[in-house]
């Protein structure tokens, strides 16, 4: 008896989010036994790991010739992660901008989404296109690092008590292996368990998500702008959810600009880089969700100048946007 495919892309969705969360650990706490400051790992580390299931969805679907689902998901997932995870964190409390990084987070955003509209004017990302985002991920991830050192010291401490704690749980009283080369070993399992369970829920994702596009009628671009989109940015919510509630949301923020950020130079490149005949662009999703995207980059422009936090009715604005974004794709494009 075969599954339905609703339980199929649910099943895949639970394992991308725990495979995510086992690479994020390995990840992190590789990074600070090998002594990487805490706000690097937050900024680069950390932002990296919460993008995971974007990128394993972008590559499963581009080798599978749904390359549709793999842009649709990407502008999806930056919509939704502005306009409703950003908004509903705003929304329960103002969100203190106080990371020297958002100085370079949302020009690079804008930039980055623009220069993508660009690429894909033809109605396809090359090979190429995906080698020359990859620069640019790594450039932005260099001036990253460089800014990092500029951080106040209460940034500092905060990033230091979110992702230092390993240096503590590494004590004499740590149940963990004591060797450096043990705790190594066993951080790179971690690291490697997470890369796998995420591409095999990233597998059934795809799966699933195709297999209801097909039931339905509705395109894979659709699929990839909407469920597949929500439950790729799983967990960018949780995180900023619970550092919403702890109010410890600099580290939370920081890392969601920088994953719309990531999304496109690394997720984009590497499945343009991985797919033989590039990634094909939809032309609704080039001259549609690819602008509103891009849209949403430059809103954020206005609102981080114009005073030093993100207001309730700010955050309120960016979910009612989100839900006139929802209502338009129900009613004129499914």
């Amino acid at each position: 008896m075969s599954l339905h495919p609703a339980l199929i892309f649910l099943g895949g969705l639970v394992v991308i989010v725990l495979g995510a969360e086992l690479l994020l650990r390995g990840a992190t706490r590789l990074a600070s036994l090998l002594g990487v400051p805490p706000v690097i790992i937050g900024l680069t580390v950390v932002t990296a790991g919460t993008t995971m299931p974007e990128l394993a969805v972008g590559v499963t679907a581009a080798l599978e010739g749904q390359s549709g689902l793999a842009v649709g998901n990407i502008a999806g997932t930056n919509i939704f992660n502005i306009l409703v995870i950003l908004g509903l964190s705003a929304a329960v409390r103002p969100i203190p901008l106080r990371l020297l990084s958002f100085k370079l987070d949302v020009p690079v955003m804008i930039g980055a989404a623009l220069t993508l509209i660009f690429m894909a004017w033809d109605g396809v990302l090359t090979r190429t296109d995906g080698v020359l985002l990859l620069i640019a991920a790594a450039s932005y991830t260099l001036a990253l690092m460089l800014l990092s050192r500029r951080e106040s010291s209460a940034v500092r401490r905060e990033f230091a008590e979110e992702f230092g704690r390993d240096t503590v749980a590494a004590g004499p009283d740590d149940t963990l292996p004591r060797s450096r080369w043990a705790r190594g070993t066993l951080y790179l399992g971690l690291l490697a368990a997470g890369i796998a369970v995420t591409l095999l829920g990233a597998e059934l994702l795809v799966s699933g998500a195709v297999s209801l596009a097909r039931d339905f009628g509705v395109s894979d671009e659709i699929i990839g702008l909407t469920i597949v989109a929500v439950g790729t940015s799983a967990p960018e919510l949780a995180t900023t959810l619970v550092a919403t509630i702890r109010n410890e949301r600099d580290v939370a923020i920081g890392n969601l600009a920088g994953s719309c950020i990531y999304n496109i130079l690394v997720i984009l490149g590497v499945t343009s880089l991985v797919s033989e005949g590039g990634v094909a662009v939809a032309r609704d999703v080039l001259w549609i969700d690819l602008p509103l995207a891009a849209g949403v980059a430059v809103l954020l422009l206005p609102v981080f100048r114009s005073g030093d936090s993100v207001s309730r009715r700010e955050g309120g604005l960016f979910l009612s946007l989100y839900g006139l974004y929802l209502a338009s794709l129900l009613l004129w494009r499914i």
